[in-house]
């Protein structure tokens, strides 16, 4: 297994994780040290790592960083009641050119997907997200991401990838594998009228921070549905974090953030996860830490995963029908979780990417939506996608 690419965990690091009680997270991890190199994976669930590249930033001024602080925060945590073993891999250092890294890192997540190891991904810049999603050219057809961010970042794809530009370069490189593309706790103002409306005509999904913080559990559904979570620390409001990494007065609080990791981790389909754009600080405790904690929320949500989205077994869910201006709407509630369903309909006449009835994840309210005689939009947008 080539993990060549991978350089252990610092030993400042590692001294400091000697100073802690025994009840300690980093006491109990699987750590890539220069000593005793890349640990065993074979009884792996989870496995960090962090990439230390940020030159497509578009702000980018040749500035280096490091994990340290954040390895330091996660370590001194105590884990919950969980049984997953979890493993800490290192860093992939600065490549030769950014596509190396990109190489690296699109190497190493393709390993771990096909090990059914999540990676939990650590990193600078967020066009990173690239390279994960091309790791799963080789492992699943059809990839839905989530993108926790204030802005959408779909860009012109014509120019050279940045981290305000990789989602178009996702959608328009070959080979296609997007089928769905959601925003949480986007801010309208960062994101000009053209880019709202390519996302209504993609059928992509998009949920405003003022929604998001209404209402959390609205984005339990989508992230479900998720097999990639992209997470952007500038979604974070400024006041919760380090100076360098402050952004906007408005933006997601530390506890709806980890909210979001916590759901992320519970979605039997997430199988990666990253937080991007952190920007290292000298006064950098509060946003190591709350990184740190989105950590933890992941891997408490990934320890707290219920099985429950086959129903072949009738009696192990409830089916409810309703009609909505003459379109029969079939949902489906999970008896083992409260979780909702609905089903979308195979369309025989349109050569969809979807062969089957396939169930979209949704939630208690668009079966009293469908009640009353309202359409889900995310139903909604999923026929429509069907039928491009």
């Amino acid at each position: 297994m080539n993990f060549s690419f991978l350089s252990p965990v610092s030993d400042a690091v590692l001294a400091h994780n000697e100073l802690l009680p025994e009840q300690a997270l980093g006491k109990k991890l699987k750590i890539h040290s220069a000593q005793n190199g890349i640990p065993d994976l074979d009884d792996v669930q989870l496995a960090i790592i962090g990439v230390l590249e940020n030159r497509n930033d578009l702000n980018y001024i040749g500035e280096e960083f490091q994990l340290n602080t954040i390895r330091q925060a996660f370590y001194g945590l105590y884990p919950g009641s969980w049984n997953t073993t979890i493993a800490d891999l290192g860093d992939i250092q600065k490549g030769e050119t950014v596509e190396d890294t990109y190489f690296a890192l699109k190497t190493a997540v393709s390993i771990l997907l096909k090990k059914s190891i999540i990676p939990i991904i650590i990193g600078g810049s967020q066009d990173l997200t690239y390279a994960n999603y091309r790791a799963y050219d080789v492992v699943t057809p059809m990839v839905n991401i989530v993108n926790v961010d204030s802005r959408f970042d779909l860009g012109d794809s014509n120019k050279p990838i940045k981290n305000n530009s990789f989602v178009g370069k996702i959608i328009l490189d070959k080979p296609y594998n997007l089928f769905n593309y959601a925003t949480i706790g986007y801010q309208t103002y960062f994101n000009a009228q053209e880019e709202i409306d390519l996302m209504d005509n993609l059928y992509f999904e998009s949920y405003r921070l003022g929604e998001v913080s209404k209402d959390i559990t609205i984005v339990e559904p989508v992230l479900r549905d998720a097999n990639i979570v992209s997470i952007d620390l500038n979604s974070v409001k400024s006041a919760e974090v380090s100076s360098n990494q402050k952004f906007s007065p408005n933006g997601l609080n530390g506890r709806e953030i980890c909210a979001i990791a916590r759901y992320a981790g519970i979605s039997n389909k997430v199988t990666s996860f990253g937080i991007y754009e952190y920007k290292a600080s000298k006064d950098d405790d509060m946003t190591a830490m709350l990184i740190g904690q989105m950590l933890w929320y992941f891997i408490e949500g990934v320890n707290f995963r219920v099985k429950d989205d086959d129903f072949s077994d009738d009696r192990s869910y409830q089916k409810f029908i309703t009609l909505v201006d003459d379109q029969e709407l079939i949902f489906y509630k999970s008896n083992k979780t409260g979780r909702w369903w609905i089903e979308i309909p195979f369309l025989s006449e349109v050569n969809n990417k979807l062969k089957r009835h396939t169930l979209l994840p949704c939630m208690h309210q668009d079966y009293l939506d469908a009640c009353n005689n309202k359409v889900p939009e995310r139903w909604y947008k999923a026929i429509q996608k069907n039928s491009l």
